[in-house]
């Protein structure tokens, strides 16, 4: 009798080392899979919800996020104003789901910040652009690879701002 204690002693402790070890091994590739997600993916998972995105010094756009691609968010601000935030912008978001969103399909994953804008180029739209530390305010009259000609609204007619993409805060509509 003292054998069969023995044994199931030992075959219960290698058990329960063997369930350590998966343990151990589930909490690393959780903490893995933590690692490879990025902010896209989570507001994705987020479209829907309320959030409050920081994009510079005190600018916080706060609304409902209508929209998120691997290279922008798109916030609904009031029920007719819209915020179109690059990624690289973004220094902080609050209310995003703790999960991800699976990848992006093939045509999401090529929709570029230049397709957004160029959206806005043909609907003609009125838009403040944030660049910077500055405000700007006219239409989008072209769209480059890296940036965009903003022409002047206002009294005297001027020339279109060249806006470099990578200055962008957000172009707000509406």
């Amino acid at each position: 009798m003292r054998w069969e204690a023995l044994f199931a002693d030992m075959e219960a402790q290698l058990a329960a080392g063997r369930l350590a070890d998966v343990r151990a091994d589930v909490a690393e590739l959780a903490r893995a899979e933590r690692a490879s997600v990025a902010l896209a993916d989570r507001a994705r998972a987020s479209v829907g919800r309320s959030v409050r995105v920081l994009v510079g010094e005190a600018d916080v756009i706060e609304g409902i996020l209508l929209d998120a691609t691997p290279e922008w968010l798109l916030l609904g601000t009031s029920p007719v104003r819209r915020a179109l935030v690059p990624l690289t912008a973004v220094e902080a978001v609050d209310g995003l789901e703790v999960h991800a969103a699976p990848a992006p399909g093939a045509v999401e994953g090529r929709l570029g910040l230049g397709h957004a804008l160029r959206a806005l180029a043909r609907d003609r739209a009125v838009v403040r652009v944030r660049s910077g530390g500055s405000d700007l305010t006219g239409r989008i009259e072209r769209v480059g690879a890296d940036h965009l000609d903003l022409a002047d609204v206002g009294g005297v007619p001027r020339g279109a701002w060249a806006v470099a993409f990578s200055t962008l805060r957000s172009v707000r509509s509406g």
